[in-house]
């Protein structure tokens, strides 16, 4: 017969263990990694050397959790596989169940035939608001033009819908062709976004091939920095509301009574 004290301390552990991982604190082993959803990279002869482009889309299926302190890790081989060019990049954080696009470019003396993106694993954190108030920045106006040098311009306005100002925004384009497959982009940062603004936005996409043909421009924006702080803080700051003027009832009253049905609300 086992002794009751022990039978009871047994009992004890069991409880312990079932209440150290609840739903909504998962251990890490718990999480799910973060998911290089495209990539793209194009090399281009410069003045100094290769220029070295890339775009990158890597998504957070965690739905309570930012993917903190990221770290993209780019390769380039020659035609022998022997590296070239390595560059570790530091991205935002990403949201959670969200994505994140990041582009970047570098100079390297040797031409690399292969170029290749990694991440790092994230640091995980529980998002201190509920993910529906962390609402998407809203852009608007895109247009894109090809330049006589073979860059393409992007422009267009960022907006902000949170009460509080958006210190810094990163603003990122991709392109892609007509099957939505991802060329290429490039990044720029627009401060002081204050709400009911929207501030202009220009970036420059180079490094591809004469030969591309753009099908579609993707424009996303997001708060800067390798942690979700600077979201969770506009987000605490309440949205903008969407209706901030009173409907006025005359006009409806006026057309009522002129599209009125005949004999309608006669005794």
């Amino acid at each position: 017969m086992i002794p009751r004290s022990r039978t009871f301390a047994a009992l004890a552990l069991v409880l312990v263990a079932g209440c150290s991982s609840t739903p909504d604190e998962p251990s890490p082993q718990q999480m799910r990694p973060l998911a290089l959803k495209e990539q793209a990279s194009s090399v281009a002869k410069g003045d100094h050397g290769y220029v070295v482009s890339w775009a990158g889309v890597l998504g957070n299926s965690n739905p309570w959790h930012f993917g903190e302190n990221v770290v993209a890790t780019i390769v380039g081989l020659d035609a022998k596989g022997a590296e070239v060019f390595r560059m570790d990049q530091p991205l935002d954080a990403i949201p959670p169940s969200g994505t994140l696009a990041f582009t970047g470019q570098a100079v390297t003396g040797a031409k690399p035939e292969k170029v290749t993106i990694s991440h790092r694993s994230a640091q995980w954190r529980q998002t201190a608001r509920v993910p529906s108030s962390l609402r998407k920045f809203p852009v608007s106006r895109v247009q894109t033009i090809k330049q006589k040098d073979g860059t393409y311009l992007v422009t267009g306005d960022v907006g902000n819908p949170y009460v509080l100002p958006a210190s810094s925004l990163a603003v990122s384009a991709l392109l892609r062709d007509k099957s939505g497959k991802l060329l290429g982009g490039a990044s720029t940062f627009v401060d002081d976004v204050q709400a009911g603004k929207t501030p202009r936005f220009i970036l420059t996409v180079e490094g591809l091939p004469s030969s591309t043909q753009v099908g579609a421009t993707e424009v996303v924006a997001r708060t800067w920095g390798s942690t979700g702080r600077p979201y969770e803080e506009l987000a605490m700051g309440g949205a903008v509301p969407v209706h901030t003027v009173k409907p006025r009832t005359a006009p409806f009253a006026k057309d009522k009574g002129r599209h009125a049905v005949p004999g309608e609300g006669k005794p």
